[in-house]
C-alpha cells in the first residue's frame, strides 16, 4: 500500500438541511440515515476513552464529505492529524452532527475519532444518552460507520481527574504516556483492536417517527470555534519543592526562586526547549497576564514517567484567602478558596519518545502552574503553550469619549464576552461552563453592538425553548443534565426573543419561537390572584446577589407576593405584546398587553407608599429596592420616575450589583439619567486598579473573576450614551437620542444588520452615518443629565 499523506485542507461545512432525511419514502424510514452508530466491545462503566478507526484509499486526489457526531464527545482525526472537535452541546432529541469537506490527495489514508464518556463525571452542561460513534460520508458509503471496517478499543492510559471546585466543567484528564497507544489513529500501535459493534441506524430530528430512544440529529448551525496559540505570559517563580505536586501550603516567594532557571523557563514559552534533569522537582508559576480559556499542550521528549501538573486559577490569595490586587503574588498562594486544593487541572506523566499531551477539554483563568517531578531519565520538554478556544467574536465596534474609561470599559467587557462564548453562551468558564437565560440576555444585547454574528444567539434562544417543562417555564439554563428553574429567567428569556426581534430581525425564526413565550406568559397568568397580584412561581426566584437576600432572591420572592416579581412579569409581558404586533397577532398583542396593565396596576396599589414615595419589595413595606423600583418604571408605572430617584438616595434601599444594573441602567436612561449611570460605573473603573482583566460576576469577594453579565455596560454605551434603539424589527428603522451625562463629547460605531452605524455627539449637535436600509425615526439633540 502506498504511504500515507496528511490532507491538504479541511473546511466546516454549516448545512441548512439534513443531508439523509426524507429520502425513503414509509413514515417510519424518512428519518433515517445509512451509517449507523458504533460502540467499542465489552465498553467498561464510566469514564472511559475509546477509539474507533478505518484505513481506506482514494485513487485520486478526492474531496470527501463527512457528517460526524458522538456521545458523549469526539475529535476527529485524518492520518493522525485532528481535523475538528465535537459535536456542539446539545440534548439528545437535538443532537448536532457536525460536516466536514477534506481534501485528500490519492494513497493510503486513516479516519479516526477519539471518543470520551465520563458518565456522572461529565460537565453539567453536557448531556447523553449512550455511548457512540457515527460517520457519514457521502457518495463514499464504504466508509459509513456500520458499513465500513470500522475497529474499536478503549485508549488505555487516559483517566481522570477529580473536577474540584470546578464543579460544572466535568473531570479533568489524567494523561500516562507510558500506557497510551501512540500513533493509534493512523495504525501504527500494537494495540489490540477488534470489530466495532454496530448499533442501531442514526436517526433524523426531521420525519423522526416510531424510533426507540435516539440522538435525534441536526445539522451544526455555529462556525468552528476560533482557536490560536496564546502570544503571551510570564514566568513569576521557578523554585524547588516537596514534590508530589502539591503546592497549595507552599506561598510564592520570590527569595525562593532559582534565577537561572527562570530564563530558560520563559524562552519555553517562546519555543526554546528546556531539560530537566532526572530525580528533578519543580514548581513553576506563570502569570498570562490575560484571562485565558484554552487547551495546555505539552510536547514531552523522553523522561520516562516523569509527572507534570498543570493547574489552572483566576487569582492568587493571601493567608486570608482573599483576592486583593491580581496582579500580586508575592506572599500569596496558588490555592483555591477552601484552602486545600492546589487550582484544577490536568497531569501528564512522560512517556518514550517525543510527543504532544493535551487535555480533553479546555481550561481556563489567568495564572498557570506547572509541577514537574522527573523520574530516573532527563526529561526534555519541548513546547509548551495554550491553544486558546473561544467562539468567533471578534469587535467590529468602536467606543471613544472624553472619559477615557468608558473605553477601558468595552474593552474589559469584549474580552470577557469572547471568555464566556463557546459552543454555548456561559455564565464563568471556571466554575460552572453553564448556559443561564439571565445572564445570556445581556450577553447577546452587547453582542448585537459588537458582532455581525448572530449564530450563538440563534442557539441559546432555541436551547432555552425547546428546555420547557410542562408547566411552559424554561429551564434556568440549558442544555444542563440538572434540572433547575428559576422562573424570572423564564420571562428574561421571553425579553431575548424581543431583543431579537429588535435588534437582528428574522421575524420567521422569531415567530417559531413566540408559542414559547406565550407558554412563559401563561405559566405566570395562571399564578395570579383575583387581584391580578402574581404570587411566586415555584422555583428559585433569584433576581440579584444582593446582600441580605436569601439566595439572591428578593423579599417575599421565595412564596409570597414580590413587588420585584410582579414588576418584572409586567414589563416583558408588555415587550411580548410589542413582538406580537410586528407579527401582526394583534389578538395576542392585546391579551398580553392586557396582562401587562392588570399586574402593574395591581402592584401599583399593592407596592407603592405615599410615605416613602417608594414602591416597596413586600406587601407590608418592609424592605425597599432599586430592583423593584427600576422595573417599576420599565413596566410604566405612574410614580416610576420618581420613585427611583428616590430609591437611589434612600440609604436602607437595596442597591443593584453587577448583574442588575443593567435593568437600573435602563432605567435611568428611561429619565435622563446617564450622570447616575456613569456615576454607578465606578465599580467597573476599578477592575483595572485590582488587576482584574475581566468583568467579575459581584462585588468583592467575588467567587468568579469572569462573569459576562458584566459586560453589559458595553450596550448603554451604544444604546445609552450614544442612544441608538430600534424603532421597528431589525433596525429596519431607529432613533438617536445621545445623553452624555457628563461627558464633553462620545462617538462610536455599532455594528446592525445593514452594515455599521456611526453617531458622534457633543455639546455643539448629533452626526449620525447610517447605512443603506435603515430609516431614521428621530434625533435628539445630545443631553447633559443633570443631578
Amino acid at each position: 500500500m502506498s504511504a500515507m499523506v496528511s490532507p491538504v485542507a479541511v473546511r466546516r461545512v454549516l448545512l441548512e438541511s439534513d443531508p439523509y432525511a426524507g429520502r425513503e419514502g414509509g413514515w417510519p424510514d424518512r428519518s433515517r440515515w445509512p451509517a449507523r452508530w458504533v460502540h467499542v466491545p465489552n465498553a467498561p462503566a464510566a469514564p472511559f476513552v475509546a477509539g474507533y478507526r478505518l484505513a481506506f484509499q482514494v485513487e485520486r486526489p478526492t474531496t470527501l464529505r463527512l457528517h460526524v457526531s458522538a456521545d458523549e464527545r469526539y475529535e476527529l482525526l485524518v492520518d493522525g492529524e485532528r481535523i475538528g472537535r465535537g459535536p456542539d452541546r446539545g440534548d439528545p432529541d437535538h443532537w448536532t452532527f457536525i460536516s466536514y469537506d477534506v481534501d485528500l490527495p490519492a494513497g493510503e489514508h486513516w479516519i479516526a475519532g477519539r471518543v470520551w464518556s465520563l458518565g456522572a463525571g461529565a460537565p453539567i452542561a453536557q448531556l447523553t444518552l449512550a455511548h457512540g460513534f457515527l460517520l457519514a460520508a457521502e457518495a463514499r458509503s464504504e466508509l459509513d460507520t456500520g458499513t465500513g471496517a470500522w475497529e474499536a478499543a478503549v485508549l488505555p492510559g487516559l483517566g481522570f481527574l477529580p473536577l474540584g471546585v470546578a464543579w460544572g466543567c466535568g473531570l479533568k484528564t489524567d494523561l500516562d504516556g507510558t500506557a497510551f497507544p501512540w500513533g493509534w489513529a493512523e495504525g501504527t500501535d500494537d494495540l489490540a483492536w477488534s470489530p466495532a459493534t454496530v448499533g442501531d441506524r442514526a436517526s433524523s430530528r426531521w420525519f423522526a417517527n416510531d424510533i426507540p430512544p435516539a440522538q435525534l440529529l441536526v445539522p451544526a448551525i455555529l462556525p468552528e470555534q476560533w482557536s490560536a496559540p496564546f502570544d503571551g505570559g510570564r514566568v513569576r517563580l521557578v523554585a524547588d519543592y516537596p514534590g508530589g505536586g502539591r503546592t497549595h501550603d507552599l506561598p510564592v516567594r520570590e527569595a525562593d526562586s532559582i534565577a537561572a532557571e527562570t530564563g530558560q523557563w520563559q524562552a519555553l514559552l517562546s519555543g526554546q526547549p528546556l531539560r530537566v534533569p532526572a530525580h528533578t522537582r519543580r514548581r513553576v508559576l506563570i502569570d498570562l497576564e490575560e484571562y485565558v480559556c484554552g487547551y495546555p499542550e505539552l510536547r514531552l521528549r523522553d523522561g520516562r514517567g516523569s509527572v507534570l501538573r498543570v493547574r489552572w486559577l483566576e487569582s492568587l490569595l493571601d493567608a486570608e484567602g482573599r483576592k486583593g490586587n491580581r496582579d500580586e503574588t508575592e506572599g500569596r498562594f496558588f490555592r483555591t478558596a477552601d484552602h486545600v486544593e492546589t487550582g484544577v487541572g490536568d497531569r501528564f506523566t512522560a512517556g518514550d519518545g517525543d510527543h504532544t499531551y493535551s487535555s480533553l477539554w479546555w481550561e481556563a483563568g489567568r495564572f498557570v502552574e506547572i509541577t514537574v517531578d522527573t523520574a530516573a531519565e532527563e526529561l526534555t520538554v519541548n513546547g509548551f503553550r495554550i491553544v486558546e478556544d473561544r467562539y468567533p467574536y471578534e469587535d467590529a465596534s468602536a467606543f471613544s469619549s472624553s472619559d477615557p474609561r468608558l473605553a477601558d470599559i468595552h474593552q474589559l467587557g469584549v474580552r470577557t464576552l469572547q471568555m464566556c462564548s463557546h459552543e454555548t453562551t456561559m455564565d464563568c468558564p471556571y466554575y460552572e461552563q453553564l448556559q443561564y437565560a439571565g445572564d445570556t440576555r445581556l450577553q447577546l444585547l452587547v453582542t448585537y453592538q459588537i458582532s455581525d454574528d448572530d449564530r450563538l444567539a440563534r442557539q441559546a434562544l432555541l436551547a432555552f425553548d425547546r428546555s420547557r417543562d410542562t408547566r411552559g417555564l424554561t429551564r434556568s439554563r440549558y442544555p444542563s443534565r440538572v434540572r433547575q428553574t428559576i422562573p424570572p429567567f423564564s420571562l428574561w428569556w421571553a425579553a431575548m426573543v424581543h431583543d431579537f426581534a429588535a435588534w437582528q430581525g428574522d421575524l420567521g425564526f422569531v415567530e417559531n419561537l413566540m408559542p414559547g413565550v406565550r407558554a412563559v406568559l401563561d405559566a405566570h397568568r395562571a399564578a395570579l390572584d383575583e387581584d391580578g397580584l402574581l404570587h411566586s412561581l415555584d422555583g428559585w426566584n433569584f433576581t440579584d446577589w444582593v446582600a441580605g437576600w436569601k439566595s439572591g432572591s428578593p423579599p417575599e420572592g421565595d412564596w409570597g407576593v414580590s413587588g420585584v416579581l410582579n414588576f418584572q412579569l409586567a414589563h416583558v409581558a408588555a415587550l411580548a405584546a410589542k413582538v406580537e404586533g410586528w407579527l401582526g397577532e394583534d389578538e395576542l398583542a392585546i391579551r398580553h398587553q392586557r396582562l401587562a396593565d392588570r399586574v402593574r396596576a395591581a402592584a401599583e396599589s399593592r407596592f407603592w407608599s405615599a410615605e416613602r414615595g417608594m414602591y416597596a419589595d413586600d406587601p407590608a413595606h418592609q424592605h425597599w429596592s432599586e430592583h423593584t423600583n427600576s422595573l417599576a418604571l420599565l413596566a410604566g408605572a405612574e410614580h416610576g420616575s420618581s420613585a427611583l430617584l428616590q430609591a437611589l438616595d434612600t440609604e436602607n434601599a437595596s442597591r443593584a450589583t453587577v448583574y442588575f444594573s443593567h435593568y437600573l441602567f435602563e432605567a435611568l436612561g428611561q429619565i435622563g439619567r446617564v450622570d447616575v449611570l456613569q456615576e454607578r460605573l465606578e465599580l467597573w473603573f476599578g477592575l483595572r486598579e485590582q488587576g482584574l482583566r475581566t468583568v467579575v460576576e459581584q462585588p468583592e469577594p467575588t467567587r468568579s473573576d469572569c462573569h459576562a453579565w458584566g459586560a453589559h455596560p458595553i450596550f448603554h454605551l451604544f444604546a445609552t450614551v450614544l442612544g441608538v434603539r430600534p424603532a421597528a424589527p431589525g433596525m429596519a428603522e431607529v432613533t438617536v437620542n445621545p445623553q452624555l451625562g457628563g461627558l464633553r463629547w462620545a462617538e462610536g460605531t455599532l455594528r446592525t444588520p445593514h452594515g455599521p452605524l456611526r453617531v458622534r455627539a457633543d455639546g455643539v449637535g448629533v452626526t449620525v452615518d447610517l447605512p443603506e436600509g435603515i430609516v431614521q425615526r428621530s434625533t435628539l439633540s445630545a443631553t447633559v443629565g443633570t443631578s
